[in-house]
């Protein structure tokens, strides 16, 4: 959610296990410490959110419940990496965006500028 202000990050049980087992592979070269600092702020910060199944499948099912939390928490964006894992006629009505978008969205909205 950017709308209030700083954004929300919204997640399930899901989202938190795929993060704590993807973010400290070695070929993403984070910081252990910032990657559990991270965590727990999604954790302590983030909104909970019980997502339901999709009507339309995602090409890989792994990807499923980022959209299904996105779907559920009525959220502005879902940010990834990955964009063409989630085919346009498939995103529920939730605009996807990369992490440089997001962070040129963020910037705009603090600034007044309107993207």
């Amino acid at each position: 959610m950017l709308s209030s202000g700083d954004p929300v990050p919204c997640f399930d049980a899901r989202i938190l296990t795929e993060y704590r087992e993807v973010l400290p592979r070695p070929k993403f070269r984070l910081d252990p410490a910032k990657v559990s600092l991270f965590l727990d702020f999604i954790a302590h910060h983030g909104e909970v959110c019980a997502g339901a199944p999709l009507s339309k499948p995602l090409p890989d099912p792994d990807d499923e419940p980022f959209l299904e939390v996105a779907v559920a928490g009525q959220v502005e964006c879902l940010v990834t990496g990955n964009l063409s894992h989630f085919p346009a006629d498939r995103r529920a009505g939730v605009r996807v965006v990369t992490p440089r978008q997001f962070l040129e969205l963020w910037k705009s909205r603090r600034t007044g500028r309107s993207s």
